[in-house]
């Protein structure tokens, strides 16, 4: 048997060392990618923590989204993935994981921009899977700067709309749909208290988010619902090479305590565990998931 996530093994040498020098077009498509990451799709066991329950992941076609989309399946959990159109080819395998693991899989086409499809993303996931117990905003926008003299209004409003805004609006949508022991996770980042200058906007929106959590988490506790953060460091995805300098993105985590970047698939246990029953005292908090930085 394929060691799972569960094997001991040593971090520094668990993944590749070293990321390549590259660059692909945005949003970025795994396929484009010289080192495919590791989504889980031969470690990934399930334990049935997340029987019977109904999950959204936005931004879920790829990159940690698709490994939380693999987990989530493999522990019980039926999953709607929302993507961009142009990403339908990596939604697609996402689905095809979630459905091999014996769960339903929905793919959603769509902006989450646009503040009435977010709002058709929950009456989608309600209509075909048959309810909602988990969601995960997951989708998110960044793109490096040379300063901020560089940062155009356009990109300014794009990277708070996507990652801020349209947290505001999931959020809003779901939590009529929300029994208690549901829980809503949101990614921030090890940026929004370790800011980078090139990602200026970008870690400013995920500083509010952490805000956000901690405050949402305030107001629905009392309907025992549970906000919770992931927080990631540099983790190896298709959103590396498709918003860095490739001088950038060659040897991406190497200058964490582990030596490398993460892989999508080291993230995924910390969304189960917030998702699942084991952090019912568990509210309000970010899970940061860094390698050490």
């Amino acid at each position: 048997m394929a060691p799972d996530q569960t094997t001991p093994t040593d971090p520094t040498t668990q993944h590749p060392q070293g990321t390549p020098g590259e660059s692909i077009p945005h949003p970025g498509l795994t396929g484009d990618m010289d080192l495919t990451p590791d989504h889980g799709e031969d470690s990934y066991r399930g334990h049935g923590r997340l029987e019977g329950k109904r999950a959204v992941i936005t931004g879920g076609d790829s990159g940690i989204g698709r490994a939380v989309a693999i987990a989530f399946a493999r522990e019980g959990a039926d999953v709607l993935v929302v993507h961009l159109p142009e990403e339908q080819d990596d939604a697609d395998e996402t689905v095809r994981l979630v459905t091999e693991a014996g769960r339903k899989g929905v793919s959603l086409p769509g902006d989450v921009r646009d503040e009435a499809f977010c709002g058709r993303v929950v009456e989608q996931a309600v209509s075909e899977l048959g309810g909602l117990d988990v969601l995960v905003n997951n989708a998110a926008y960044q793109m490096a700067l040379e300063g901020i003299e560089s940062l155009t209004t356009e990109q300014l409003l794009r990277t708070f709309t996507t990652n801020v805004f349209a947290t505001f609006w999931m959020c809003r949508a779901a939590v009529p749909h929300l029994a208690p022991g549901s829980s809503i996770i949101n990614t921030v980042s090890i940026q929004a208290d370790q800011p980078s200058p090139a990602l200026l906007d970008y870690a400013a929106t995920k500083a509010a988010l952490v805000n956000f959590t901690k405050n949402l988490a305030q107001e629905l506790g009392e309907k025992g619902i549970r906000v919770n953060a992931v927080a990631p460091g540099p983790v190896w995805t298709p959103l590396i090479p498709a918003t860095m300098p490739a001088e950038q993105v060659e040897d991406f985590g190497a200058q964490t305590p582990l030596g490398r970047a993460g892989q999508p698939a080291e993230l995924a246990p910390a969304y189960v565990f917030l998702a699942s029953q084991e952090s019912s005292y568990v509210t309000g908090e970010s899970i940061k998931v860094t390698g050490g930085k």
